[in-house]
Formats: C-alpha cells, structure tokens, sequence
C-alpha cells in the first residue's frame, strides 16, 4: 500500500454497508447497486490497504482482523460524511456545527452552565474542555479548541481576535479567628510573619500572577503550601493553615468555605486579572459576537449578584468591561 495516496471513502462506505449487512448482496440493495459493483468496490479497497478485508471461504461471511478494524472506524467516518452536508447547511443559516470551547477553572464553576445553557441553541453539538489558562490558549493556537474564556489574553498571538469581560482586584482572606484587620500592604508583613500562606499553583496564570506580585513588593516568603484550585486553598484558609491571595470569581468557586473565612479588601493592592473571551480570527464571527453579548449578561446577571450575596464589598471589586467592541 502507499501510504500517500487517500483512501476512498465511498468504497469505505460500500465496505461499511457489506460488514453491516452481512454480505455483498445485502450491501447492493441497501446502496442500490450491482452485487458486481460491491465486490469490485471492496476488493479495490482491498488492494489500496495492502490487506484482506473480507474471508472469503466462509458463509456467512465473515471479516478479518482488518476488516474488523476498517468497519469499526469506518463507521464512525460514514456517520460523520452524513451529517457534513446537514452541518454546512445549518452553518450557512448562523448554526454552527461542533464548536470546541475551553473554560478557565473559575469562570467554568461559576458561569459556565448558564453561558453554554444560552449558546447551545446556536450549536449543534458543544465540546466544553475547563482546565488552567496558559493551557487552554495553547489548545486554542493549536486549532484543539475554537474559543475559549481565559486569563491570558494572548497578546502576542496576531491571529486572535479578544474581547475582555471584566477586570478583578484581588483581596486577602485568612481564617475566621484572625481577628486583626488586614486594611493596607504594611498589614500584610506582620500576618506573613504570623502566618504561612497558601498559594495557587505557580503553573497557573493566577499564581504566576500572584507571585509576581509578591516579588514586586517585596514580601518574601517560604514556598510551604501549594494547590491547583479555587475550592482547595479556600478550605485550607478555612481549617486555619493560613492565609491566601484570591480573585472574587476564584472565592465565588469557594463559596462553600466563604462564611468560614475572614475577606479583607487591601487599600492600595495593586493586583488584578482580567478575563477575555479568545477565539481564531475570521472564524465563526457571528458566533463569537454572540458570545461577547452573552457572556457579558451571565456576568451582569449572576456573577455580580452572588458576589454581593457574600458581602464585605466583593462585588466592587469587578469592573465590566465598558467597550462594546473586541480586539
């Protein structure tokens, strides 16, 4: 066989039909062709694989290993050829078919159901991939994923088209019976001192982010404690090992140990992260529009509201984006 020429997907699928039906006769009359024109179908198969599909000295017939193998994938690939012209009509008419969309941990925990609730109507089949941002940007560049809602807004990617959907300032949480206010940065040294801090993985963009920030005020600490989601370092707060740097979407993730923690809003915390809606360029326009909007109102509509719902000035600390156009 070589290996550079294409396979021949209506012999695939003459072959599919006979390996379902159970024999070549069966396979003409659900195709509408010759017994004559099936078998010469498959044995061309046949000679461009280099295998036998096909035993031949049984009745009822019976496939080989390879004929196993090509009817199992095959099938797959018949389904697929079937639904593609159903797909490009529905496109053609602003449904889009299977969209890949990746969601940053915290933004999937908290809006991701009602955000894909309001796109699925515009989809025929939705693929939802959640996981850190660095590698969801990276899934998005290697055309893994079509769009996704980030931290990273791929600046020095030309070939992405962004929309920011809001900016958060991080505040400082510690466990309930720390009772010393944490209002300024010169109150963060003595609660270091007193206290280990629990920090997001530094493979993420929020603990990169974080200790940045550290480092640029200098604040030093021992790396003790790290873990890789909202809920996890919330509780760690929350059973007294100490204290943390958090976003309100990543507390809002945590709410279930938010009334067991201390939330201190930092005058002055220079400290904050922006969540972007990230797609391809020239690449399903509409539906990226659609989404801006949609997103937009999830987060009017209930991401601000629960953040209110914990109190201590949570919610201010968002700011929507104002712009009503995207990068």
């Amino acid at each position: 066989m070589s290996f550079s020429k294409p396979i021949d997907m209506n012999a695939v699928q003459v072959f599919v039909a006979v390996a379902e039906e159970g024999s070549m006769s069966g396979a003409a009359t659900r195709l509408g062709i010759s017994q004559s024109g099936v078998s010469q179908m498959v044995r061309q198969l046949e000679d461009d694989l280099g295998v036998i599909l096909v035993n031949r000295t049984r009745r009822p017939l019976s496939l080989t290993p390879f004929g196993i193998a090509l009817k199992n994938r095959g099938a797959i690939l018949t389904e697929e050829i079937a639904n593609l012209k159903a797909q490009v009509v529905e496109a053609g008419r602003g449904i889009n078919p299977d969209l890949r969309i990746g969601l940053v941990d915290s933004f999937a925990a908290t809006c991701g159901s009602l955000l894909i609730k309001r796109l699925l109507g515009k989809t025929s089949q939705l693929s939802i991939r959640t996981g850190l941002s660095p590698q969801q940007g990276e899934a998005l560049l290697r055309r893994d994923l079509d769009l996704v809602v980030t931290s990273d807004p791929l600046m020095d990617a030309n070939e992405v088209v962004r929309y920011r959907l809001f900016s958060e300032r991080y505040l400082v949480i510690t466990p309930r019976d720390q009772r010393h206010p944490i209002k300024t940065l010169d109150d963060l040294r003595p609660l270091a001192n007193a206290l280990p801090i629990v920090r997001f993985n530094r493979n993420s963009q929020v603990g990169m982010q974080v200790d940045r920030y550290l480092r640029r005020i200098d604040l030093r600490m021992p790396n003790r404690l790290e873990l890789d989601n909202a809920d996890a370092l919330t509780s760690m707060v929350a059973e007294g090992i100490g204290w943390a740097l958090t976003s309100p979407m990543c507390l809002l993730q945590a709410v279930a140990y938010a009334d067991r923690v201390s939330i201190h809003v930092v005058e002055g915390m220079g400290l904050e992260r922006s969540l972007y809606l990230v797609a391809r360029r020239d690449e399903y326009t509409t539906f990226f529009e659609d989404a801006c909007t949609i997103a937009r109102e999830v987060i009017e509509t209930s991401l601000l509201p629960r953040l209110r719902d914990i109190g201590s000035g949570v919610d201010k600390l968002i700011t929507l984006n104002e712009r009503t156009n995207h990068e």
